[in-house]
């Protein structure tokens, strides 16, 4: 091959690896901006902008379904596994729930929920959580494809 034909590949291969880093660099960066404009783990609630202090604590849990049915309704009690796994209390055939995706726990008069490493997130009132949140009835959990509403 020759000499000029050799030249002109690697200008052209290390163009595109510069290319390539410089999106990479370039999407980190606007997500960490959109981290630190969100303030972090901060997932403001809908049921949070009441009148007259503290807002209720939710008691059962809805599983609407892909086509906006109301598939199952759980009562919030104890700790509250949520995933694909069989040893979850309650289980999605959603393909896009980890085996175990999500956990619902009890902290003094509330009900708080965090992700458990899953693949795809969780979701509270269309935001990505990042740590735990607390939970208000009228809240929507989005676990993969699934919706859950926190219901009185």
């Amino acid at each position: 091959m020759p000499p000029f034909v050799l030249l002109v590949l690697k200008v052209v291969f290390l163009a595109l690896l510069y290319l390539f880093v410089y999106l990479v660099v370039r999407a980190v960066a606007s997500d960490v901006r959109r981290t630190k404009a969100r303030g972090g783990a901060v997932v403001p609630s809908p049921a949070a902008a009441r009148v007259g202090g503290k807002a209720r604590p939710p008691r059962t849990l809805a599983v609407i379904d892909e086509s906006g049915g109301k598939a199952q309704t759980y009562r919030l009690d104890g700790t509250v596994q949520i995933g694909r796994g069989d040893g979850c209390d309650i289980t999605l055939s959603d393909t896009y729930v980890s085996s175990n995706h999500a956990r619902i726990y009890r902290r003094d008069d509330g009900w708080f929920v965090e992700d458990l490493g899953s693949t795809n997130g969780t979701c509270l009132n269309q935001r990505r959580l990042t740590a735990p949140a607390e939970l208000r009835a009228g809240d929507k959990l989005r676990i993969g494809k699934t919706v859950l509403e926190l219901r009185r």
